[in-house]
Formats: C-alpha cells, sequence, structure tokens
C-alpha cells in the first residue's frame, strides 16, 4: 500500500540558500576552487571568553536538561539586555531561549497561526518565511518594496494588502537580502498601522548589531506599550557574537504567548542546550568590543563590494547600511548570451555562475524579488574581489 506524505511537507518549497551552498560545497569537494557569496555566517571564530564559557561549562558538569525556555541565568541576562540596548522592559518569564532564531520564529508561528491566517510579509525576504508560515497552515500576504524605495514598504502598500484575516506582520530590520534599515520614522508608522488594525508583529532582530554610516536599529516594541503588547521581538547570539553553530535564539513578549510558547517548545524539543547557553550568557555580559571589530571590518567589506559590483556591465546595486547582504540587480543580464546561455531568469544567472565562474550567490527569487542576487560579504576581501572579478570577466 502507498503512503502519501503530508501535504504541509510536500508545499515547502526547499531552501534556495542551502541547496546553491551544498551544490557549491560538491564542487569543492572536487577539488573546483569556489568563491562563496551564499550563506550569510560570520566568517570570524566565536570570540574567545565566549567559547571558553563553553568550555568551563562541559568541565564542571554542567550538560543536563535546562528549564524548557531557558535557565534563569540567561533570561535574566537577555532581559539586561534588552532594557540597555532596546530601552524595553521584559522578565524573565516573558523570555523564550530556542535552538537558533529560526526554531523561536517558528514558535511564534505555531503559537499565534491558524487555518487560513494571513500573515504579512515584506519582499524582498528571508527565504524561510513564507515556507514556514505554510507549515503551520497560514497564508503568506507577500508586499514586494521596490528598490526605488529602498526595498521599503509604504503605508499605502500595507493597507491594500490588510484583510480581516491578517494576523501578524514580519519585521526585519536590518535586512536579509536587503541590508536596509527602517528609520525611527518609518518604524513609527508601521507601528501605528499594527495598533489600529491589532496585527501582531515578529520583529526578527537578529541583525541589530550590524549597522553602519549612522544608522540607528530601534525595536519596533519601543514605540509605546500598546505596540509592545503586540510585538514579538525575535534576537539570537548567531551573528553579533559569530555562534551560528551554538544555536541559541530567543523571544521576548508578553507572559501569556512566552508561556503558550514554553510550552510548545517543552513538547516538541524540550530546552535548549545547556552548554551554549552558559556561552551566551557570557556574550552578553562579557566584553563587547569584538562586535565592533566585526562591524568595522564588515564595513569595509561591504563599500568595496559596492563598489565592484557596479562596475560590471549589467549590474548595479544600492549600498547596504546593515547585516552584511548586497543585493546586486542583474536584470540587466536577461535575455543576454552569456558564453552560449542565453540567461533566462535570476536562478538560471546563478546557476550559470556557479558552474562556470566558479562564484556562489542566491537567486533573488528565493527572497521574492527575482531581478537580483544576494551576495554575502561576511568573507574576506581577497575572496570579494576575485569573486567579483570574476563575475566581471565573465559577463563582459
Amino acid at each position: 500500500m502507498a503512503h502519501k506524505l503530508a501535504s504541509r511537507a510536500l508545499n515547502v518549497t526547499p531552501s534556495v540558500t542551502l541547496s546553491i551552498d551544498a551544490k557549491a560545497k560538491q564542487m569543492v569537494s572536487q577539488g573546483i576552487d569556489v568563491v562563496g557569496f551564499g550563506v550569510g555566517e560570520p566568517d570570524f571564530d566565536t570570540p574567545v571568553n565566549i567559547a571558553d564559557a563553553g568550555v568551563n561549562a562541559i568541565r564542571k558538569g554542567f550538560t543536563r536538561y535546562t528549564p524548557a525556555s531557558g535557565t534563569v541565568e540567561l533570561r535574566q541576562a537577555i532581559c539586561a539586555k534588552l532594557k540597555q540596548d532596546n530601552g524595553l522592559e521584559y522578565g524573565p518569564n516573558d523570555i523564550v531561549v530556542s535552538n537558533g532564531a529560526k526554531h523561536s520564529i517558528y514558535n511564534v508561528l505555531l503559537a499565534l497561526i491558524e487555518d487560513g491566517d494571513e500573515v504579512i510579509i515584506l519582499a524582498p525576504y528571508w527565504v524561510s518565511y513564507t515556507e514556514m508560515v505554510k507549515m503551520v497552515g497560514g497564508v503568506p500576504v507577500v508586499i514586494e518594496a521596490s528598490e526605488a524605495d529602498d526595498f521599503k514598504v509604504s503605508l499605502a502598500q500595507l493597507e491594500a494588502a490588510r484583510t480581516e484575516r491578517t494576523k501578524l506582520l514580519f519585521l526585519n530590520s536590518p535586512s536579509n537580502p536587503t541590508g536596509m534599515v527602517y528609520s525611527r520614522e518609518e518604524l513609527k508608522t508601521i507601528a501605528d498601522f499594527c495598533v489600529k488594525y491589532g496585527i501582531y508583529v515578529m520583529a526578527d532582530e537578529i541583525y541589530e548589531k550590524l549597522v553602519y554610516d549612522g544608522a540607528e536599529h530601534v525595536s519596533i516594541a519601543s514605540f509605546g506599550p500598546e505596540i509592545k503588547d503586540l510585538t514579538i521581538v525575535v534576537n539570537g547570539m548567531s551573528k553579533a557574537y559569530a555562534m551560528t553553530g551554538w544555536r541559541i535564539g530567543y523571544t521576548a513578549c508578553a507572559t501569556e504567548m512566552a508561556k503558550a510558547m514554553s510550552s510548545l517548545q517543552s513538547h516538541a524539543t524540550s530546552g535548549p542546550n545547556s552548554i551554549a547557553q552558559k556561552a551566551s550568557v557570557e556574550a552578553l555580559k562579557g566584553p563587547q568590543d569584538t562586535i565592533d571589530m566585526m562591524v568595522s571590518e564588515f564595513s569595509r567589506r561591504r563599500l568595496r563590494m559596492v563598489e565592484l559590483i557596479n562596475e560590471i556591465p549589467g549590474l548595479s546595486c544600492r549600498t547596504p547600511n546593515g547585516a552584511f547582504y548586497v543585493m546586486a540587480n542583474v536584470s540587466g543580464l536577461f535575455g543576454k548570451t552569456l558564453d552560449g546561455e542565453v540567461i533566462k531568469d535570476d536562478v538560471h544567472l546563478a546557476t550559470v555562475l556557479l558552474e562556470k565562474a566558479h562564484v556562489a550567490v542566491v537567486p533573488g527569487s528565493a527572497f521574492g524579488s527575482g531581478d537580483f542576487v544576494r551576495l554575502s560579504y561576511a568573507t574576506s576581501m581577497e575572496q570579494i574581489e576575485e569573486g567579483l572579478k570574476r563575475i566581471k570577466n565573465f559577463v563582459s
């Protein structure tokens, strides 16, 4: 008897980011020199003091289960961080620590979304947003922000997208993949819109520390008690502290919602990694100077990448002021013949660049914007210059 897989599994599109990265790694394993601009991950090691805290946790036997929502020690450290950095008052019972920020986002959706509920997602968006919404039975409602508007949506677009079924809005600033940062005034407009209609906000702030050129990260939850009650702040240790593999994310929200997410998590995964939690306490409470070093280096690479992209015929980009990505407009190459192939779209271009120029980029259609490809500058300056030289030579 044939067994049918669940529709939630069949309807989910695999991550294009990870598939490009997997293909690039396969080529590397075959001895091919590939320059990778794909997966977004700091190329710095976890700071020594944080790593040592993890090692010490193992040596002291801190290797057993913790509470489902995380240790009190870590949740208190997160509360102190949110107060100091974001002006937000939360108690330990408002915090749920999870196995990475992606897990935190999924907990938010499980706690909030019923079948048929609509979730507004602003494109270009992170690849997993739409798929996670579909996995819990929600309906993604995508609003595409134009490059001319710095990839930011307007109030008119939000009003046009809202229906009686709108339950939640995804907000990611600084943004993956565009690197744009919403200003205080722009965030206030979104906050007022959500309060007006009682729409929850999933505020993905994982890149908050990575801002440049005087850009300011502001949490939408800081605009008053009404929007704070509707906001679930999502953050984690991966980007600011180069702790991607440690897998610690967290949410801050109203106590009732935090309790619901903690209950869901207790049955799905139990508590997060005990050792990684000890390391995270040190990350939040210890010296922060390594962040300044990373931001300075990322900014230097960012400016060089933007400069080189804009020198390539058929490519252009804006200068991002957050995260570590550049969205390059490649629509000028569509219909052109490169090395005997007529470029059809962004996916075709990314495939050709990987196979023939040995450069890995992520097609923009994975982020809901098919005129672009995303490049990460979380790699060395040498790799940035080599990779963009290869692209320039190939398209020229």
